[in-house]
């Protein structure tokens, strides 16, 4: 009898141990996309209902701060994430000795010129006012695109470093303002341009085509978002399937229609 017992006390933990693993490998199966929340939360939920069509399980884990999604990648605690430009990858790499890396492009969010009072960059007087962030990197982000405008002229190689100090050439005489970055649409009744990046530009109901008279190029590296993964994981298939899905035509409709051009898809 209490040999019995045995056997059959070793039968339920093999069937038991055959279930943890049952389910460990349905849970491996669920792929767990990190993203920040707002417009990238939104993109990668409308993802995971395709991709749910599509026979691939998506969980879209929430993130309300930029540090958070590139640790929790790194760990483990997730398999892909999707909110970063690739020099803010870089340097999160570069200070923490990961080793992240983009497997696809996401949506472009760019920076641009905008006013109430002029519609193209032509009809700006002598001695504009243009309100800049106050922040180095977009502060130097705002000043390289008065340069791609032709409306100033840098210093060579300054790149988003530059400063209202690096402008070699104004021949419109414009006066610069630096703001906080979320001041700058509130601005635009006391200045004739501002330089506003996109999230701000949404959040105040901005709109590109009628207030934005000089747009980021599309590949400018401040403005394209990628998908990121581990290195050891960047030929996945089912992460490369998640790629497909996000750039495909179903995605791009969805960005045009609830984001309307402040957010486009960037592949």
């Amino acid at each position: 009898m209490k040999q019995y017992k045995k056997v059959s006390q070793w039968i339920s933990m093999i069937f038991l141990f055959i279930g943890l693993t049952a389910c460990g490998q349905e849970n491996s199966s669920i792929l767990k996309v990190g993203a920040t929340v707002g417009p990238h939360a939104q993109v990668v939920e409308a993802v995971a209902r395709e991709a749910a069509k599509q026979g691939l399980e998506v969980e879209v884990i929430e993130f309300s701060d930029y540090i958070t999604p590139n640790s929790a990648l790194a760990d483990g605690s997730i398999d892909i994430n999707s909110f970063q430009h690739q020099p803010f990858l870089n340097n999160y790499n570069s200070n923490n000795g990961t080793h992240l890396v983009p497997i696809g492009k996401s949506i472009l969010m760019r920076m641009g010129l905008y006013s109430t009072k002029y519609h193209s960059l032509t009809d700006l007087p002598e001695n504009a006012l243009i309100a800049i962030p106050n922040d180095p990197t977009n502060g130097g982000r705002g000043l390289l695109l008065l340069a791609d405008s032709k409306l100033i002229t840098l210093k060579p190689g300054v790149g988003y470093k530059a400063s209202i100090n690096d402008i070699l050439d104004n021949p419109k005489h414009l006066k610069f303002v630096e703001l906080e970055a979320a001041q700058l649409p509130r601005s635009l009744d006391d200045v004739d341009v501002a330089a506003i990046t996109m999230n701000y530009v949404m959040s105040a109901g901005l709109n590109p085509q009628k207030e934005g008279i000089f747009l980021e190029p599309k590949d400018a590296p401040l403005a394209l978002m990628v998908i990121a993964v581990r290195e050891e994981d960047k030929n996945n298939a089912d992460y490369k399937k998640f790629v497909e899905i996000y750039h495909s035509q179903a995605i791009r409709d969805f960005i045009q229609k609830t984001f309307k051009g402040t957010i486009e898809p960037a592949a």
